[in-house]
């Protein structure tokens, strides 16, 4: 119960105070609302990035990602390092390799992150024991998943597209993230095929959990794969992940997953899984990889 309470304490100092001046970026334009208001998760910040000469004559797609503090300005995150988004999207936009895209940053609340990021609907398929030990220690004793992709797609979208030139249909809007992040990406365009087209899942924490090590929670995420994945036809995933640190323990879950995308339809059209060897889990590797999965799914042919 004290480390659980230290925890909490740690994870709201880390979102509250290292968090608090505005990122610096290195190229367009950064809008930030405080305390973003749900009916269904806690207030937290989101940021929307417009690219440089966003212009409301135009359309744009619409890219959500999972823990926005980190992805624009290493100088302002708890480990001095970013994603770097600005610089990433501003250097594609400029060769014209990817549609014209905005992004928003939804910041994680600290202390229920793997509650919102674990897919909720793969709990039944676990053991008794393990769901229970699972929920209480490291879900906070309260699966919020569905809850924030309500957030997502009930409250922060319509408010997104009403603020911004967007074009909101499905082929537009993609959702992305690394670790825990992957895996709610995924479990998003699962629960929400209609309003998500693509999804990219870097470094997908398969084994769902930092205390628990067996099979049975990536066994009973990939069952829910395998009877809630999207239509090929008419969406794109895109997988990678490392070989050092956590990235180590991934591959072997990521070969099964690869099985079932085989089984539902899938091929290189729609689909994508890269391994890089000697990379590790930290936003430093994903920076370097990031223009993969944003030509992927965002490229222009």
């Amino acid at each position: 119960m004290h480390r659980n309470i230290l925890a909490i304490i740690v994870a709201i100092l880390a979102t509250t105070s290292c968090f608090a001046q505005l990122p610096k970026i290195a190229g367009g334009t950064l809008k930030r609302y405080e305390r973003f208001a749900s009916k269904h998760i806690t207030p937290r910040t989101v940021e929307v990035w417009l690219p440089e000469n966003y212009s409301a004559t135009k359309k744009y797609a619409v890219l959500y990602m999972h823990d926005g503090q980190m992805l624009f300005d290493s100088t302002n995150t708890w480990n001095s390092q970013e994603w770097k988004v600005d610089e990433t999207l501003s250097g594609l936009l400029a060769k014209k390799q990817i549609k014209n895209t905005i992004v928003v940053a939804v910041w994680n609340n600290g202390a229920y992150r793997f509650s919102e990021y674990f897919p909720e609907k793969a709990l039944p398929n676990l053991p008794d024991s393990i769901s229970l030990s699972l929920v209480q220690n490291e879900l906070m004793g309260e699966p919020q998943a569905d809850e924030y992709l309500l957030f997502l797609t009930q409250e922060l979208k319509p408010f997104i597209d009403s603020t911004y030139s967007t074009y909101p249909d499905r082929a537009n809007t993609l959702i992305a993230g690394s670790s825990m992040g992957g895996l709610i990406s995924l479990y998003a365009i699962c629960e929400y095929p209609e309003v998500f087209g693509g999804a990219a899942c870097l470094s997908t924490h398969w084994p769902g959990s930092l205390r628990l090590q067996n099979t049975a929670i990536p066994n009973g995420i990939i069952t829910y794969l395998k009877q809630k994945l999207p239509s090929p036809k008419t969406h794109k995933l895109y997988f990678d992940y490392g070989t050092a640190t956590l990235d180590a323990l991934y591959k072997p879950y990521q070969q099964l997953v690869d099985e079932v995308m085989k089984q539902k339809g899938y091929s290189n059209k729609n689909w994508v899984t890269k391994e890089f060897a000697g990379e590790g889990h930290s936003e430093k590797a994903w920076s370097k990889r990031l223009h993969l999965p944003l030509l992927f799914l965002l490229g222009i042919k």
